[in-house]
C-alpha cells in the first residue's frame, strides 16, 4: 500500500488506515486491489476510493466518521453497488454497510412498521416480513435480490410494483414508505429524524445545540422558498431528482427524514431506518396488452391505472428485439399477444379467484372499448413469472446488443405524469431520431417513468459534444411535459452537465 493516495485527495493513507485499524471492530481494506473493487457501480463512473471499511457496529460508523472528519476526507456509505448514475464511486473513504451493518431489528405487525440496519438486501427483509406477517415493502428495484435499503434510501428508490403502495396512499418513492431515520452527521451528531409539527420545530429550535440549529437553517430554508417549491416542485409520483425540500412544507409535516431520503449520502450517514410495510397480495393475475406501437400502449396508461392495478409496466418491440439478438429469456416471447407495444397489467387478492376476478373486468372492459388491443390473461403462476422476466430482463437486453453500437446510462430514468406518457414517447423519439440515437423505451409507465440505454458515442470529442446537445434538448423536452430529470436511481453524477 502506497503511503499516499494516488487520488486527488493528498492524504497519508498508510496512516489513516492504522488509525481505523486501530479503532474498529470491522475491516479496513486500503490495498490497490480492494480500492478497485469500489471504483466502479453499476454507471459510466471509475473513480478510485481512497479506502474501503466494513463497519460491524454503529461505533465502527461513527469511529470512521470522526477520524473522516479529523483529516477532513469526504465520506461515502454504500449498498449493493447497483447505482446507474455513479453514486457508490468517488474519491472517498467508501463505507460498505453490506457484509455485518445488515440487521433487521424490529417487526411490528400491527403498526405495519419493520426497522433494520442499512446494509441489509430488500429481498432478505421482505422474505422475513411476507413469513412473518404476510407484509411486503411497496418498492421493488429490479435488481431486489442484491440491492440494500440503505441504498435504497439513499436513491429514492421505486420498483415495478411501487403502484402497489400507491394504491394504499403511501405513494411510489421510498421517501413516501419512510417512518424515520436514525442519522449520524458528518460533525458527529446522532439523532431520529421523521414528522415535525410546527410546535415541536420551535420547541427543538429552542432547546437550542446542533440539532437546534439544523432544524432553525432547515426552516429558514423552506421559509425563504416555500411558495417556489409549491409552485414549480414537478407534481408526479417520480419525481426522484433534487432533494426533498417540499416534505419540509408545513402541510407535509416537516418531514425531516423523508428529505433527507434521496440525498445519496451528501448530507448524513443512515444507522437505522423504520419503514412502512404494505399486506401483500396472496395471489396474483397477470393480463399483457398488445398495441399496434408503445405510443398507444402509453396513452392507455391513465384509464388503466383506474382499475389500480398493483403493477403497471410497459415495454416496446425494440426490447423483444434486442431479447431477440442477445438470447435473453426467448422462450417467454411467445406468451407475448400480437403487438408492437405492450402493457404489463397485474392485479392482487386475497386468493386466486379475486385476482382473476379484477384481471377479467379490465379485460371486459377493454374488449368493449372502441380500439380494444389484443389481450392475453395468464393466472397461472409460471407462465407470469415467464411474463416478469421479459420486464426485468430490460437493463440487460438493452446493455450489450450484437451488431449494435454500445448503448450507455446517461440519459435512462426521465419521468413524467402518467397522463402524459404516449405524447412524450412521440416526442422523445423524434428526438432521438434527430440525433440519430436509438433506444428501446420501456419501464414503469404507471407511473410515467421511461428507462432506455441510448447508443451515445462517449469515446470521441465529437461524440460527447453530440451527446451534451442531446441531454440538453432532452432536459427541455422533460420540462415542457412538468417532469423531472430522474425519475428513478437517483441524480449522481450523471444528471450533472
Amino acid at each position: 500500500m502506497n503511503s499516499k493516495s494516488n487520488t486527488a485527495v493528498d492524504v497519508d493513507t498508510a496512516a489513516l488506515a492504522s488509525k481505523l485499524k486501530s479503532n474498529l471492530a470491522g475491516e479496513v481494506r486500503f490495498t490497490d486491489g480492494d480500492r478497485a473493487l469500489y471504483a466502479t457501480d453499476a454507471s459510466n463512473y471509475r473513480q478510485e476510493p481512497i479506502g474501503v471499511v466494513l463497519p460491524k457496529t454503529e461505533e465502527d460508523i461513527i469511529e470512521t466518521m470522526r477520524i473522516c472528519n479529523e483529516y477532513e476526507l469526504p465520506v461515502l456509505p454504500r449498498g449493493g453497488g447497483t447505482s446507474l448514475a455513479g453514486q457508490c464511486c468517488n474519491e472517498a473513504v467508501v463505507m460498505d454497510m453490506t457484509k455485518y451493518y445488515n440487521r433487521l431489528l424490529s417487526l411490528d405487525e400491527e403498526s405495519r412498521l419493520v426497522s433494520v440496519q442499512p446494509g441489509i438486501v430488500l429481498d432478505e427483509m421482505r422474505n422475513y416480513t411476507k413469513k412473518e406477517a404476510d407484509l411486503t415493502f411497496g418498492p421493488d428495484p429490479a435488481t431486489h435480490s442484491h440491492c440494500a435499503i440503505g441504498g435504497m434510501l439513499g436513491n429514492n428508490s421505486c420498483g415495478i410494483h411501487s403502484v402497489m403502495a400507491e394504491n394504499e396512499g403511501y405513494g411510489a418513492r421510498t421517501s413516501d414508505n419512510t417512518q424515520s431515520l436514525t442519522i449520524l452527521t458528518y460533525d458527529g451528531l446522532k439523532m431520529e429524524v421523521g414528522p415535525t409539527s410546527e410546535e415541536e420545530l420551535e420547541k427543538i429550535i429552542t432547546e437550542g445545540g446542533r440539532k437546534g440549529e439544523i432544524y432553525e437553517k432547515l426552516r429558514d430554508l423552506r421559509d425563504q422558498y416555500a411558495d417556489e417549491i409549491r409552485d414549480k416542485f414537478p407534481d408526479i409520483p417520480r419525481r426522484v431528482s433534487g432533494y426533498n425540500l417540499d416534505e419540509l412544507l408545513p402541510e407535509n409535516g416537516f418531514n425531516v427524514a423523508r428529505a433527507l431520503v434521496g440525498s445519496e449520502g451528501t448530507c448524513v450517514t443512515i444507522l437505522e431506518a423504520t419503514m412502512k410495510l404494505l399486506n401483500e397480495p396472496p395471489a396474483r393475475s397477470l393480463i399483457v396488452l398488445g398495441y399496434e406501437d408503445i405510443y398507444s400502449a402509453g396513452r392507455h396508461v391513465t384509464e388503466i391505472k383506474e382499475h389500480q392495478p398493483t403493477g403497471l409496466e410497459g415495454i416496446d418491440d425494440k426490447l423483444i428485439g434486442y431479447m431477440k439478438k442477445t438470447g435473453l429469456n426467448t422462450e417467454d416471447l411467445t406468451l407475448l399477444p400480437e403487438g408492437k407495444g405492450w402493457l404489463l397489467v397485474e392485479f392482487g387478492g386475497q386468493d386466486k379467484d379475486e385476482a382473476d376476478e379484477k384481471a377479467s373486468k379490465l379485460k371486459g372492459v377493454l374488449e368493449n372499448s372502441d380500439d380494444p388491443p389484443n389481450i392475453s390473461l395468464f393466472d397461472d403462476e409460471k407462465q407470469e413469472e415467464m411474463i416478469w422476466e421479459i420486464r426485468e430482463s430490460g437493463l440487460g437486453a438493452t446493455a450489450f446488443v450484437p451488431t449494435m453500437p454500445d448503448t450507455w446510462t446517461g440519459w435512462e430514468d426521465a419521468a413524467v405524469h402518467p397522463d402524459n406518457v404516449g405524447d412524450y414517447l412521440i416526442d422523445f423519439r423524434s428526438l432521438l431520431d434527430e440525433f440519430d440515437y436509438d433506444a428501446s423505451l420501456y419501464g414503469h409507465y404507471g407511473q410515467g417513468c421511461i428507462h432506455c440505454r441510448i447508443t451515445f458515442d462517449l469515446e470521441t470529442q465529437q461524440g460527447i459534444q453530440h451527446f451534451e446537445q442531446f441531454t440538453d434538448k432532452a432536459a427541455d423536452l422533460v420540462l415542457k411535459y412538468g417532469g423531472s430529470l430522474s425519475g428513478e436511481h437517483g441524480d449522481g453524477q450523471a444528471r450533472a452537465d
